[in-house]
């Protein structure tokens, strides 16, 4: 029972590293952290460009949203060209109007520095991401709406303990393809601040976001 047990523990272990490997493999959306306390951090994100397009609320991208945005990084834009994939993969997910729920990828910065190339379909668009500060907390598992849920108003008390004031709206993003195991899945909850909080921790740095 107890080699059995070995065993089960380096599997796992192995896995988690794979993961954490494969992860690490794809660039990820920088931003600047300004303090980190637990699952809950702040951060200061650059303005991004993202492939967007229509998703309906709650779907995590099972309504074909997902597929439309990997066609147009697979070359279904105006000069064919191939675009790597990123993380995170971003939702802005609105109950009141379906219409407005979108999901996001992050254009490589070197691609949205050269001009990212335009989409074929009228699906997709290109947008901007305006920067901001967000307050952000980290969870595990396959995000359905009842752990998003349970994730957001842990955020949003937190944020009322640290005295800001956050937005409405939030939004989720995942790191993982669909085949990881729950328990090793990297989602979060961002809810963008209103006002701009000047706590700095005592070295602030550059994160890539991929961890």
């Amino acid at each position: 029972m107890f080699y059995v047990a070995l065993v089960v523990v380096f599997v796992i272990g192995g896995f988690f590293a794979w993961n954490l490997t494969a992860r690490a493999a794809y660039e990820s959306a920088e931003y600047k952290l300004i303090e980190t306390d637990g699952h809950f951090e702040i951060r200061d994100y650059p303005d991004l460009m993202l492939a967007s397009t229509n998703m309906r609320s709650a779907s995590q991208g099972n309504d074909g949203s997902f597929m439309r945005l990997f066609q147009y990084i697979s070359g279904k834009n105006e000069t064919d060209q191939k675009v790597a994939m990123t993380t995170p993969v971003f939702m802005e997910e609105t109950e009141t109007d379906a219409a407005k729920s979108r999901m996001g990828f992050v254009i490589p910065k070197e691609v949205a520095v050269r001009g990212a190339p335009k989409p074929a379909s009228d699906d997709v668009e290109i947008r901007k991401r305006v920067g901001g500060q967000f307050a952000v907390i980290r969870f595990s598992g396959r995000m359905d709406k009842k752990d998003v849920d349970e994730a957001e108003a842990k955020l949003r008390k937190w944020i009322e303990t640290k005295s800001l004031t956050g937005a409405d709206e939030m939004e989720s993003a995942g790191y993982d393809p669909p085949w990881t195991p729950g328990l090793l899945r990297r989602n979060e909850i961002l809810i963008r601040l209103t006002l701009r909080t000047t706590i700095t921790i005592a070295n602030p740095m550059t994160s890539v976001g991929g961890e």
